[in-house]
């Protein structure tokens, strides 16, 4: 698949890609390389991501729904407003990521590192949280109401109007 001169294929290199708004709807990037890119509001919906390195990519308003970012580097990446809903972020480097306002609503972040993460206003409604770094992660105002964060760790979190079950949170997860 081309897309803006673009090939789009599991490894490709696309650093630094310029592709806002396009349609790469259940597209296979798995490895790729991401760095830098520009993926303003593209439509990524079920596509395979995993392996990937999107570090400090450009993924506002992105529509992520459904796809596979399984132990993918998104790093610093922006992800604000993005929605997230159902994906696979399981062990997913996150550290320094902007979700501000991002729907990750039943998203699997088992074992993410969510460190110095803005969450600020995401929705994580039934998220598996389990085992996840959010430590230093700005929660505030975020809705986890039904999120599994057993054995995360939220030392250091803004949990600030953060709805959440407490019953789903282990002892020592770092916040009272």
């Amino acid at each position: 698949m081309n897309i803006n001169g673009y090939k789009i294929k599991p490894g490709a290199d696309l650093k630094d890609a310029k592709l806002g708004y396009a349609h790469l709807k259940g597209a296979n990037l798995s490895y790729a390389h991401l760095k830098g890119a520009n993926l303003w509001s593209a439509n990524l919906k079920d596509a395979d991501l995993n392996y990937s390195n999107p570090q400090g990519a450009n993924l506002q308003g992105a529509n992520l729904k459904g796809a596979d970012l399984s132990y993918a580097n998104l790093s610093y990446a922006n992800l604000q407003g993005a929605n997230l809903k159902d994906v696979d972020l399981s062990y997913a480097h996150l550290e320094g990521a902007n979700l501000e306002g991002a729907n990750l609503k039943g998203a699997d972040l088992w074992s993410a590192n969510l460190k110095d993460a803005n969450l600020r206003g995401a929705t994580l409604k039934d998220a598996n949280l389990e085992g996840a770094n959010l430590s230093c992660a700005n929660l505030k105002g975020a809705n986890l109401k039904g999120a599994d964060l057993w054995s995360a760790n939220l030392e250091g979190a803004i949990v600030t109007n953060t709805i959440l079950d407490k019953e789903k949170i282990n002892d020592d997860a770092g916040i009272a």
